[in-house]
């Protein structure tokens, strides 16, 4: 059913026999783990895991209505999500789960989101734990734990599935980045720190009539500041800031203020950005930037008259063409030669 040429992207048709052979062997850093799985998968793209139990396809919702609690629930976005992650495995470096969705359950919600971490992680799928956390002192010690690792418990660690990267709010100013900061150096993982979030009314707050002067800007000299000592081979930092790519006239700015910081681009598909708008956030060899899709490949099947029997395929058929589509946007700009 899914059957269009994407020969464009010449590496799609050969990397999932060799993704499935392939033992992953963990890096010194989170840039470096990130960077090394965009240049192995030949793409610069995250798929986004926002949870609709109403949006599921008609044979796990009908499985739902039979028995509908949080854990039948849950259960159905297990088994949709794994679906999904085999499907894309060989396509993407990473996953972006987001929290809210999976808490909403309650414990069934967050053991979904467990499992979900660790088939991620034995496909060799980066995670970024889209939590937008932000508290300070042993409150934000205790965020960074259960999300990055270092719940112990008189010596021995008690930590569930740990993420490879933490979405967090700096609202608090440095004392509730630095607690984040701690453990990302003590776990080799990252952060991507709120900059210039996708919603339009972003503005409101981010944004100032003295540009320079700005929350945003501010924001971004703070986080370049921030990373300045996780800096790894590629001379990118593991700590990473949240730049919307609806906001495509400003990339080049942020770009500037921070030159060494990888940037999470959500807002690609459903909420209206392009490829052609993210290609400032990259340099000439495709690094820096790592662009977000969710609803649009998630719920691909839903597009038409919502087919049951193929949804695996629309999914799969929907993240390749953003691979190629943000490739081939790259190209045109001379930003893609991994």
């Amino acid at each position: 059913m899914y059957s269009a040429n994407l020969a464009a992207h010449p590496r799609l048709s050969s990397n999932r026999s060799r993704i499935q052979q392939q033992i992953v062997v963990p890096l010194s850093s989170f840039a470096d783990q990130l960077h090394a799985a965009i240049l192995q998968k030949g793409a610069p793209c995250c798929i986004g895991l926002d949870p609709r139990p109403q949006w599921l396809p008609k044979s796990l919702r009908e499985r739902i209505r039979l028995r509908p609690t949080r854990a039948s629930i849950a259960g159905a976005i297990v088994e949709f999500h794994e679906k999904i992650i085999d499907c894309i495995a060989p396509l993407v470096p990473a996953i972006k789960p987001q929290l809210a969705f999976f808490e909403q359950l309650g414990a069934p919600g967050v053991d979904a989101y467990e499992r979900l971490v660790e088939q991620a992680h034995r496909l060799g799928i980066l995670v970024i734990a889209d939590a937008k956390r932000g508290d300070i002192g042993p409150t934000a010690e205790a965020y960074a734990h259960s999300f990055l690792g270092g719940v112990e418990f008189e010596g021995t660690d008690v930590s569930p599935p740990a993420a490879d990267c933490l979405t967090i709010n700096p609202f608090f100013g440095t004392d509730g980045v630095e607690p984040f900061l701690a453990a990302c150096k003590q776990s080799n993982r990252g952060l991507y720190i709120l900059v210039r979030t996708s919603n339009p009314s972003s503005k409101e707050f981010q944004l100032s009539q003295n540009p320079a002067d700005s929350l945003s800007v501010k924001l971004a000299r703070a986080v370049d500041a921030w990373g300045s000592t996780f800096i790894n081979e590629n001379g990118y930092s593991s700590i990473g800031a949240v730049v919307g790519a609806t906001h495509a006239k400003e990339l080049a700015e942020f770009r500037r203020l921070m030159p060494r910081t990888p940037f999470l681009l959500p807002g690609y598909g459903a909420q209206g950005g392009k490829a052609d708008d993210i290609v400032d956030a990259f340099d000439t060899k495709g690094l820096g930037g790592l662009v977000v899709a969710a609803r649009s490949v998630n719920f691909a099947y839903r597009r038409g008259n919502e087919e049951d029997s193929d949804w695996r395929g629309a999914i799969e058929h929907a993240a390749r063409e953003m691979v190629v589509d943000v490739t081939k946007a790259l190209r045109r700009a001379g930003k893609w030669n991994p």
